[in-house]
């Protein structure tokens, strides 16, 4: 029986230190990684994904999650403004 595999998470503090120590200390990746005790790998993703976050290829988890929020507000403004609708024409009915 196989069990499923459990991956470490690391707290958004810990990346945007380790993608500084390249950026802005000059440290190469395997060097930075290697001093974490993390894979260089994971610290390439992290650091592509910072970049791609300055550019503005990518959201932010702030923006995101806003986003989610203004998506679920409009869906929800969209439902009340189908029932008012529904509403005013049903009233129109019955003053005539």
């Amino acid at each position: 029986m196989s069990q499923k595999r459990s991956y470490k998470q690391y707290p958004k503090e810990f990346k945007d230190e380790a993608v500084a120590l390249v950026l802005e200390q000059g440290y190469s990746v395997p060097d930075a990684a290697k001093s974490l005790g993390i894979a260089a790998n994971m610290l390439y993703r992290w650091k592509e994904l910072h970049e791609q976050q300055l550019t503005g290829k990518v959201l932010a988890e702030d923006e995101r999650d806003e986003l989610k929020r203004l998506r679920k507000e409009n869906k929800e403004l969209r439902m009340e403004k189908e029932i008012l609708k529904k509403a005013s024409a049903f009233f129109a009915k019955e003053m005539k």
